[in-house]
């Protein structure tokens, strides 16, 4: 079942949906107001997600299914291990890209380019190059480099299916309009 929903992660971020900026708005404001029953943080996240996918060309639906999984889209959001935000950025990893993790919108900018570095760097590993570079946002690169692929830690398996049954849902709930 693991390596079923890794090929869905991968072969679902190379769908090409064309919908309207206000569709995709109100799929992701719809997400993340199932969690964060703030209208005006959900509508903040919604507007952000967006901005930082069209800045930094990183898909809107996988940005929200990553900090679905990272924080819940909750603004205030720490890990035991220190991540700290939307995004659950580590503050070295924010340090070395000069933002304040502690900003939400550098959080999320921070995520976002975080993210499309490791799209970037696994772009090359084939069919399995999205699922890579979600596993190395999480367990970061160098893991996922030595295992070559998902490392064979529970907590970034895990991780990896929750972003992959994320990134579907809302995939579906784009589909139904």
């Amino acid at each position: 079942m693991k390596k079923i929903m890794i090929v869905i992660l991968a072969a679902i971020s190379f769908i090409s949906v064309k919908v309207e900026a206000a569709e995709i708005y109100d799929v992701i404001h719809e997400e993340v107001s199932y969690y964060n029953q703030n209208e005006k943080e959900s509508a903040w996240i919604a507007m952000a997600i967006l901005y930082a996918s069209g800045e930094y060309q990183v898909d809107p639906i996988l940005i929200t299914a990553v900090m679905e999984a990272e924080s819940g889209f909750d603004f205030k959001s720490t890990s035991g291990v220190g991540a700290i935000g939307l995004m659950q950025l580590m503050p070295e990893t924010a340090e070395s890209m000069g933002i304040n993790p502690y900003n939400p919108l550098e959080n999320i900018i921070g995520g976002t380019i975080y993210l499309k570095n490791q799209l970037d760097n696994f772009a090359g590993y084939g069919k399995y190059a999205v699922t890579d570079a979600v596993a190395a946002y999480n367990a970061g690169p160098n893991a996922v480099i030595k295992a070559g692929g998902v490392p064979n830690y529970s907590e970034t398996r895990q991780y990896v299916v929750n972003v992959a049954n994320n990134y579907s849902r809302i995939q579906k709930m784009m589909n139904r309009g």
